[in-house]
């Protein structure tokens, strides 16, 4: 394990890792590491006595969907009504007659994607056009870094990491500062959540960039059989000593050191997070999700929030959209992975609705880049610019937002954006998550409307 000494570079801790070291760790030295120490006073707590953090609508939630590898948006949102679109890919353009007909306008779905045709229909789908940033960069990390963070010069904390520290630590909207002293006696958690919001989860091995730096680490799991503590896998004389940590009171008289004091909250934390996110997840959904990887971690997100967990943005994502070679076909590979995107989406989203839920949760959706406009010579396309961005609920100002870029006044043969996405950002943190996107985004975007 990699242990960092300054908060602000710590990466995420998984509630797994920590447990398996806690039984270890009451047993040595007094100190306790500062990785420890730095991830377990991350965790957002309310002040003593109340059920919820002031200033903070814990009602809303955010999903955010990640296409890796640089998504096509001309395949995906077909510019049906621009000859050049077809001059410029002669054997991997779909076909006017093939697409998925969004009212009779320019633009139409590829025909994999179904699922979102239907969102569309029934107003739950809201398609940004032309989404991008200034002086765009082609390089996967590089330019998925700088999604991430809401900086072209992809530096700093994550931007949901900044927006959970601006908003969980007592801060309230758009305030910042160092949290309260008071904040340092903290609460005993208590089993059934009614008291403590959690920090962001990631459906994967790691958590992304977007949710790292901050006071708060983000959860990351990849299957919830491993989100637990496994010191009783390893002998089964651990498990009494690590119960009697777990279950002993924060603060209690009988405890002559500190340190030890901030070792069983910070345990008995991480425990009733497991079990309540392994309990939330052994569920039956109320709803039949596909066969694909990002159906189930959409089913897992969508149980946990059935559950009632108080987190407020999962994430998820998706690969493989690096499609060099072998495009046109319309059961390709790009064609599978759209299909299993919109599929996975409306399952989602129908779950959400019998569980009376869909209204809480708003999902956005985004690629690090498009693909430039003319095809190559594999019959695929290579990194270019600006994409299509999605929007899912009930609540999302439905139809087509945004003018399609021009396929004639190209950027070196690239789509110039129309949308800054940091405006997408800004509007997702002000008008759905009651943040200062200016305090959040180190800066003053335009917040784009985004709620109908």
């Amino acid at each position: 394990m990699n242990l960092h000494h300054n908060p602000s570079e710590a990466r995420a801790y998984t509630r797994r890792v920590f447990l398996g070291q806690s039984i270890t760790l009451a047993s040595a030295a007094v100190a306790v590491p500062h990785f420890l120490q730095a991830s377990a006073m991350g965790l957002p707590m309310p002040e003593l006595g109340l059920s919820s953090i002031p200033g903070v609508d814990e009602g809303n939630i955010l999903v955010v969907v990640q296409l890796g590898g640089g998504n096509d948006g001309l395949n995906t949102v077909v510019p049906i009504g621009f000859d050049e679109y077809y001059r410029a890919r002669p054997t991997i353009a779909i076909g006017r007659a093939q697409t998925l007909g969004l009212g009779g306008g320019d633009i139409a779905l590829h025909p994999a994607l179904e699922g979102l045709k239907s969102l569309y229909d029934e107003g739950l789908l809201g398609l940004i056009q032309g989404v991008g940033y200034p002086n765009p960069n082609r390089s996967h990390f590089k330019s998925m870094d700088i999604w991430q963070t809401a900086d072209t010069s992809a530096t700093g904390n994550g931007w949901i990491s900044r927006y959970l520290d601006a908003t969980c630590c007592g801060y309230g909207k758009g305030e910042s500062g160092r949290p309260d002293s008071s904040r340092s006696k903290r609460q005993t958690p208590s089993a059934d959540n009614s008291t403590n919001p959690m920090p962001a989860i990631a459906i994967g091995r790691t958590a992304p960039l977007a949710m790292e730096g901050g006071k708060i680490k983000p959860i990351a799991f990849e299957t919830p059989d491993l989100f637990r503590w496994m010191g009783e896998d390893i002998h089964g004389s651990l498990v009494e000593p690590y119960h009697k940590l777990t279950q002993r009171q924060a603060n209690d008289p009988d405890n002559d050191h500190p340190n030890a004091d901030f070792l069983m909250r910070t345990s008995l934390e991480a425990q009733v997070s497991s079990d309540l996110i392994r309990k939330a997840v052994s569920q039956t959904p109320l709803v039949q999700y596909p066969n694909s990887d990002l159906a189930r971690q959409l089913q897992m997100v969508a149980s946990m929030i059935r559950a009632g967990l108080k987190t407020r943005v999962y994430y998820v994502t998706m690969g493989g959209f690096d499609t060099h070679a072998g495009q046109g076909n319309v059961n390709g590979t790009q064609a599978n992975l759209l299909r299993q995107f919109a599929d996975a989406m409306r399952a989602f989203y129908t779950d959400l609705k019998r569980q009376e839920n869909d209204g809480r949760v708003l999902s956005m959706c985004f690629s690090e880049f498009g693909r430039r406009v003319s095809q190559n010579a594999s019959g695929g396309t290579d990194h270019g610019t600006a994409a299509p961005m999605f929007l899912f609920g009930p609540m999302v100002r439905k139809g087509i937002i945004g003018d399609h870029p021009s396929l004639r006044d190209l950027d070196n043969g690239d789509l110039k954006y129309q949308i800054d996405f940091r405006s997408v950002y800004a509007g997702i943190l002000e008008q759905w998550l009651s943040a200062d996107s200016k305090t959040i985004l180190n800066g003053r975007y335009r917040p784009l409307p985004i709620l109908g």
